[in-house]
């Protein structure tokens, strides 16, 4: 039988001074709300940075293949759409590769191990760009025209349409219809089925292509909205004079991207011909995803400071309780406990209200992530966060992980103060009592 385990849970069941009562409220309540921060903060930085990422990459796609020559400017450099590579890709299915042993999150030096990662390509679509104006009856405005074929797979904006419909296809010509962005339909003044015309300068020569507007996106990132407009490949290489065997490149599109660094690679060093390059849209956008990497910076102070909170507030309640126990401490020293096991009976009194605090954490902590995904009660600036809404990600693992990681620390700093316990001498207690 565990005598400490019996005894605290005989204690902590037990009805106490009204002043005890209020203390272990206190922590309680000091446990549980700091589980709940961290569940919804945890929560809402994971929803921010999914919702951003499939932004980006649901309108650029995970991997840009181009001329190994292009800048990064808009300057397009045509290939020619008949690729060997093209089989290559439809082929790959695992990588296998070497990777580096890491200790403690650093490398070992000359240390490797083979690992295997599944390679998932959804899709590959040719694409083309060219800078333009963009013109109306009664403004105009500098564009890139990003032309997508009929293999582009338009189920991935559909959910940044706002108004209208895709682009129609045509095998015999171009299509005249492109879609643009709701930020740019305001400063044009224009709207659905309202005429258009695209304007570039090619060979020193203005030319120019009315074309119709059949639909009205709206992704929330405003460095796309306010540039991109997006048309008929064919009418795209039409405007930079190009034949239909020439595109700027290719973007494909990846099942999973845990390992999308390392499928890049691959695909660079091992399948493209030298004169290709490939890059991620990381890569393409660095500043967007380091800002969003920043998030979990933001995440970690959150758990540090709501733990430091917790531990605060514990060991104070269990100083309190010690001294509040010292006639029972001096009973069961004269009865030959010794110190470790009187601690014991404190750790599990503690482990009580800790693990009470957790459970009440959880319920308010999912409460609130799940009230905010079914109503959004918690609104953003859209042109500061990209988002009108505050999303919401609930991921069991981190949850578990953010209960398990707040237990063991907050029970291993409460060894600490039980260490007042040896210091107190059975005879002083009883005849003070």
């Amino acid at each position: 039988m565990n005598t400490s385990r019996f005894i605290a849970t005989k204690v902590a069941f037990a009805s106490g001074k009204s002043f005890t009562k209020w203390i272990i409220r206190i922590a309680i309540t000091a446990v549980s709300l700091s589980l709940a921060v961290m569940i919804v903060a945890f929560s809402m930085i994971s929803g921010f940075k999914k919702e951003i990422s499939e932004k980006i990459f649901g309108f650029w796609g995970h991997i840009h293949i181009t001329d190994s020559n292009i800048s990064r400017s808009t300057e397009a450099i045509p290939i020619q759409i008949n690729q060997d590579f093209l089989n290559e890709l439809d082929s790959l299915k695992t990588i296998t590769y070497q990777s580096p042993i890491t200790f403690f999150g650093k490398n070992i030096p000359g240390r490797f191990r083979q690992k295997k990662v599944d390679v998932d390509i959804k899709s590959i679509y040719a694409f083309a760009m060219v800078p333009a104006i963009l013109s109306s009856e009664e403004e105009f405005e500098g564009v890139i025209v990003r032309g997508l074929g009929k293999d582009f797979e338009w189920e991935q904006l559909d959910h940044y349409f706002i108004q209208g419909r895709p682009i129609e296809y045509h095998e015999d010509k171009a299509s005249d219809e492109i879609v643009i962005s709701s930020s740019l339909s305001d400063r044009l003044k224009l709207s659905l089925e309202d005429q258009v015309i695209i304007n570039i300068i090619k060979n020193g020569q203005q030319l120019k292509r009315k074309t119709k507007i059949v639909g009205i996106y709206k992704t929330g990132l405003e460095e796309y909205d306010k540039k991109f407009v997006i048309a008929d490949l064919k009418k795209v290489q039409e405007l930079l004079q190009w034949n239909e065997s020439q595109v700027a490149g290719y973007e494909l599109i990846l099942g999973d991207i845990e390992n999308l660094g390392i499928i890049n690679e691959v695909i660079y060093v091992d399948i493209l011909p030298t004169r290709l390059y490939s890059e991620t849209i990381r890569d393409k956008f660095p500043n967007i995803f380091e800002w969003l990497d920043l998030q979990d910076l933001n995440a970690a102070v959150i758990l540090i400071l709501m733990i430091i909170v917790s531990i605060i507030n514990m060991v104070t309640s269990i100083l309190i309780l010690i001294i509040e126990r010292s006639k029972m401490i001096g009973t069961l020293k004269s009865m030959g406990m010794t110190n470790w096991n009187i601690r014991k009976i404190f750790l599990y009194y503690s482990a009580y209200i800790i693990l009470y605090g957790l459970l009440i954490g959880n319920i308010i902590g999912i409460g609130i992530c799940l009230f905010q995904k079914y109503t959004g009660f918690i609104k953003l600036d859209e042109a500061n966060y990209y988002l009108s809404v505050a999303p919401v990600a609930i991921n069991p693992v981190t949850i578990l992980s953010l209960n398990l990681v707040s237990f063991v620390v907050i029970l291993t700093f409460l060894i600490i103060p039980t260490w007042v316990v040896s210091k107190l001498q059975p005879v002083k207690i009883l005849r003070f009592e």
